[in-house]
């Protein structure tokens, strides 16, 4: 581990004393932490491995605050790399320029630089989390956000006699700078995780040369609630997650209260998170919570099945089943299959939200933008040539669409930057409202890729730089339809700076003609990151009222680095509440590289 730079342990001083004045002088409620971003030597099965992380933790510090607060975090960058941090479903209201979207919101934190985020965590109670927004860094940079409500209580007839974060996330033994430029020069398969883990212990199935790796441990006591705040980190795969002998109450869903939802499984993609009730009721003794990746059948590509588990272990088990519990294994929960993608459709199907939420009248009204978006995977030619063989050809490489379109970040300014000071240099398209054709998007026959293939017809893709605009307070409704073009998978996406209404969710191709009639307008799910199933499609709706500049992208990394992203622009409202005030004066700076 590298010893701190000067500048860092200055900051360090200088931010505790502030922070202790602030708390005797002022009853304003501040959460401050200081950031520093290293890299260290991790040791997992039989390797040392070099590590980027915040304050030498994986996963990194977590950030507590209660409903109201004002979070100031200082980041120190003593790594080599160029850094962000995006506060992942905090709605940044007027403050989106502390959202941490890498040259989308912000240009980079430069190495031995600094930056300080501010940001409120106002009307959002439950968990969130933290992590870099450049490149695939967030693997290992990322935590958890716990807002608990002002009341000091919650609305559950079981009050959680404790928090417990639950992190599942991937441990890499892979040069992660690497891994992502192959992934946005085409992607590489093989570049996988060594395994998956919780709360970064990869648990005791994964054991090298008679070393076992640890497990996260549980204590609980017969008849305590506790409240588990699941998140997914991980870049590469949806979680199935269980605990032997007990079920789930889903009270929570990315900062957002639900309806109770009794379950024995959380499917959790990445980028979500959800609050579950345990009620510690089973025959006191130990229990594996288990959690295993899924993802498509074949003739999808196909990667190593990642599996982790921690132990619940009772605290208070009767003395005539001390010996019995200690010498056993723990009982091991039965998981869905690998394979298994309706469990997930059925989890995220049943959640609904509260009716009284004060956004809804307007959203059962008029709605001003609609949106029909395609999410799947075609070529590009390379070096910008006009045309390729495509099919499998070495011509083409391989990209990740919106409607046909690839996503590519600005590089001289970021794009809130642009909408401030104006950008009349920078190559800006409008998102497409709909795709270029209208075909059978979830046709299994469109996954195999090589030359003859129905795909091949449907591969053509451009790359650019787009933003859809939307007024102040505009109504818009997305259409989200995954493809089976050259894969099958899931699509978790996720729109900073706005939750919006899962309204509905489907198998196939979405027809309005049959499914507008669907539409959950009493009480839908609010999140900030929707599940759209595998080759299906769900709909949502969000009102535009916060203004800035807000990345919309797939969750899964290699999707993004290959390009499945948007930029919604939120314009200013009439007001000076709703108008985005000028950049903090520390905004980084972008370094413009010679070729």
């Amino acid at each position: 581990m590298s010893k701190m730079l000067p500048i860092a342990a200055a900051l360090l001083f200088f931010y505790a004393a502030v922070a202790l004045l602030g708390a005797a002088g002022s009853q304003a409620a501040v959460v401050e932490h200081t950031f520093v971003v290293k890299q260290v030597y991790m040791r997992h099965l039989c390797n040392d491995t070099l590590a980027t992380v915040v304050n030498g933790q994986f996963p990194g510090p977590p950030v507590e605050a209660t409903e109201g607060d004002t979070v100031i975090v200082h980041l120190v960058n003593e790594s080599p790399f160029e850094i962000t941090i995006h506060w992942h479903g905090v709605k940044q209201r007027l403050t989106c320029w502390a959202d941490g979207a890498g040259m989308v919101t912000q240009c980079p934190i430069q190495p031995n630089s600094t930056f300080t985020y501010r940001f409120k965590v106002d009307g959002q109670v439950g968990t969130l989390w933290w992590h870099s927004h450049v490149s695939i860094l967030r693997a290992t940079l990322h935590g958890i956000i716990i807002i608990r409500p002002k009341s000091g209580s919650y609305p559950f007839k079981n009050q959680p006699h404790m928090d417990v974060p639950i992190i599942i996330s991937e441990w890499w033994q892979r040069d992660l700078m690497k891994v992502d430029r192959n992934f946005s020069n085409g992607g590489d398969f093989s570049d996988n995780p060594a395994g998956a883990t919780i709360n970064g212990k990869l648990g005791d199935q994964y054991n090298c040369s008679g070393v076992v790796e640890d497990n996260f441990v549980l204590n609980v006591e017969h008849g305590k609630t506790y409240l588990l705040r699941l998140v997914n980190g991980a870049l590469f795969s949806e979680y199935y997650f269980k605990v032997a002998g007990h079920k789930f109450t889903v009270v929570g869903a990315d900062a957002n209260y639900i309806t109770p939802y009794t379950t024995d499984v959380v499917a959790i993609a990445p980028g979500e998170t959800f609050d579950v009730l345990m009620v510690a009721d089973a025959p006191p003794c130990r229990y594996y919570m288990a959690t295993v990746a899924n993802q498509p059948p074949l003739p999808d590509p196909q990667i190593p099945v990642f599996v982790s588990r921690g132990i619940v272990q009772y605290t208070d088990i009767p003395r005539a089943d001390a010996d019995r519990c200690r010498d056993q294994p723990p009982q091991m929960p039965e998981m869905p299959n690998q394979h298994d993608t309706m469990t997930t459709f059925y989890f995220h199907g049943n959640l609904s939200g509260l009716p009284t939420h004060p956004l809804l009248p307007q959203l059962r009204g008029r709605v001003d933008e609609h949106l029909f978006i395609t999410l799947g995977k075609g070529t590009i030619c390379r070096e910008d040539k006009p045309s390729c063989k495509r099919g499998g050809s070495n011509e083409a490489i391989e990209v990740a669409y919106m409607n046909n379109v690839s996503f590519r970040l600005p590089e001289k300014m970021s794009l809130l930057e642009a909408r401030q000071y104006g950008g009349n240099d920078m190559a800006v398209q409008e998102l497409p409202t709909r795709p270029p054709s209208v075909f059978n998007f979830t046709d299994p026959a469109l996954i195999p890729v090589g030359p003859g293939k129905p795909l091949e017809k449907l591969e053509a893709t451009r790359k650019a730089t787009t933003v859809r605009r939307f007024k102040h307070n505009a109504t818009v409704e997305v259409v989200f339809q995954s493809t089976a073009t050259m894969q099958s998978d899931s699509n978790p996406m996720h729109l900073h700076g706005h939750d919006f209404f899962v309204l509905a969710q489907g198998h196939g191709n979405y027809d309005p003609a049959k499914h507008v009639r669907t539409y959950n307008l009493v009480d839908p799910l609010l999140k900030n990151t929707v599940q759209v199933p595998r080759i299906g499609w769900a709909v949502v709706r969000f009102v535009a009222d916060n203004p800035g500049a807000w990345f919309m992208h797939c969750h899964f990394e290699f999707h993004i680095a290959m390009g499945m992203a948007t930029v919604f622009e939120v314009a200013n409202g009439a007001t000076p509440e709703d108008t985005l005030p000028p950049p903090p004066s520390d905004l980084p700076k972008c370094i413009h590289k010679k070729e």
